[in-house]
């Protein structure tokens, strides 16, 4: 795995880093690390502490929460508009759910342990983590009503519109089953649900790669949740922007 070091925090992919004022960004540029990660790689187990705070950069980490069964559900995503780990910054944290990378790709990372450090003296930082933090609440709340009212094909539009926002790119790196174990549904469920957007020429699947090709077609067709989600992250966006300003 390659890491690289001291890229100031202006020259980052991530939107978090990139709207944190001069003085906050000084303090992190030297101690974060890019990594490049595949996909599964486990970033937080349920109930451990947390150790690293991830910015990602290129790929996607996914939030997620066991059911009694064993089944895995999903309870939010975090791509370049976002961070996994964030909370440690207020003290020592834990992780209710298990945190995974779903979309391979770079990522920034910085301990926890320092992490805390230069919280600790910067009111931004800290300022971003309540905000965030409850951007990350209300998505979870919003996946919650997703799934238990509305159908498959909606939400597949859904998680495929909210995944392109996250990595900022039309191509997405995912076969059926992870996509299927995503939207707690059966495999040949995705498989059907995807042929028909591709007969739509909403989208073209082959293997392991999905590519958006009418993103207006998908926002018809996706529920009202994917408007949601980006409008408080847009709420997020504005409100860290004019704090900086």
């Amino acid at each position: 795995m390659n890491t690289t070091g001291g890229v100031p925090v202006g020259r980052w992919s991530n939107r978090l880093l990139r709207t944190l004022p001069r003085e906050p960004s000084a303090l992190l540029e030297q101690d974060l690390r890019q990594v490049s990660l595949t996909q599964g790689r486990v970033c937080f187990e349920a109930g451990k502490a947390i150790d690293q705070v991830y910015f990602p950069l290129t790929g996607m980490i996914s939030l997620l929460v066991a059911t009694g069964d064993g089944e895995m559900v999903e309870t939010g995503t975090i791509g370049c508009e976002g961070a996994a780990g964030l909370q440690c910054g207020l003290g020592e944290s834990y992780s209710y759910g298990l945190a995974t990378v779903q979309i391979p790709g770079n990522f920034a990372t910085i301990t926890a342990k320092r992490f805390r450090e230069v919280a600790s003296s910067s009111l931004p930082i800290r300022d971003l983590i309540y905000r965030y933090t409850e951007i990350l609440w209300s998505e979870a709340q919003q996946s919650a009503a997703c799934n238990a009212v509305h159908a498959g094909s909606a939400r597949l539009c859904r998680w495929l519109l909210r995944t392109a926002d996250c990595i900022d790119s039309n191509v997405i790196l995912l076969t059926q089953e992870y996509l299927a174990d995503m939207l707690g549904v059966r495999r040949t469920t995705v498989t059907l649900l995807a042929q028909e957007l591709q007969s739509r020429g909403a989208i073209r699947y082959t293997r392991g790669r999905i590519h958006i090709l009418d993103r207006g077609a998908l926002e018809a067709r996706a529920c009202e949740c994917y408007q949601a989600i980006k409008q408080k992250n847009l709420i997020l966006d504005i409100g860290v922007n004019a704090h900086s300003g």
